[in-house]
């Protein structure tokens, strides 16, 4: 397992003291980044391949969310891919690795100069090693469908803080967009995001959720009606002590 170690500052925090989601999918993209740099085919490298891993799918697993100053540990390993696809596992752990935050995901290799998704070859992961052990976790199968009784919500118009180095939003700003425009004040304790399409600078995106007891789902849709990603939150028991 790769991994780093942090302490959960206070930037990172939400009103109850505690580490946010989106501060928890911030972790998880550094902690890959992080892996993918020190591996020497990182940003330079996929620039220089014309390529970039596009965030396909990811599934989180929340036991509990660390607390502010809590030493924490990051870490991710790759455990297999398939066709265009890449596949990675997630962990946050406290200090006595203790596993408080476990996620999944699926990624794909994108030709930049076609727009178009490619096969990945082994120079694209060789460097990563030896594929790990995929994490047991209970897999919430298929895409996520939004039912007609969605509401549509006041669209987002997409600003430069919202833009990463793809030059579209970022993967956790969709996570974020869906969860204030649902209301969400339950406890988070799994998720489930599926990317669709990129938006981007100056793009306006209408929210449209179904929220029910415990449960919400958002879709975030384009002008042209486009699906960019599709976010499932379900509530459950948060451990608090700790």
């Amino acid at each position: 397992m790769y991994h780093f170690t942090s302490r959960v500052r206070y930037s990172e925090t939400g009103e109850n003291g505690r580490l946010t989601l989106t501060s928890i999918i911030n972790y998880f993209q550094d902690c890959s980044t992080f892996h993918s740099e020190d591996c020497q085919i990182g940003l330079k490298y996929l620039e220089g391949q014309g390529k970039a891993w596009m965030l396909s799918a990811w599934q989180l697993e929340i036991r509990r969310y660390p607390r502010l100053g809590e030493e924490i540990i990051i870490g991710t390993w790759p455990y297999g891919n398939k066709g265009i696809y890449g596949y990675r596992n997630f962990v946050l752990l406290d200090k006595d690795q203790n596993a408080l935050v476990k996620a999944d995901s699926s990624w794909f290799l994108l030709d930049q100069k076609s727009g178009m998704p490619c096969r990945v070859k082994d120079e694209d992961v060789k460097g990563y090693g030896k594929p790990g052990e995929p994490l047991a976790m209970e897999k919430v199968s298929g895409k996520i469908n939004l039912s007609s009784a969605a509401v549509r919500c006041s669209p987002i118009t997409i600003a430069p803080y919202h833009i990463d180095t793809n030059h579209h939003v970022n993967n956790a700003q969709y996570v974020e967009f869906a969860r204030e425009a649902a209301g969400v004040s339950f406890p988070i304790a799994w998720l489930k995001v599926d990317y669709r399409r990129a938006a981007f600078l100056g793009d306006v995106i209408e929210p449209r959720v179904d929220v029910r007891q415990g449960e919400a789902v958002a879709g975030l849709f384009n002008k042209q009606g486009e699906v960019c990603a599709v976010v499932w939150m379900k509530s459950g028991k948060i451990e608090e002590t700790g």
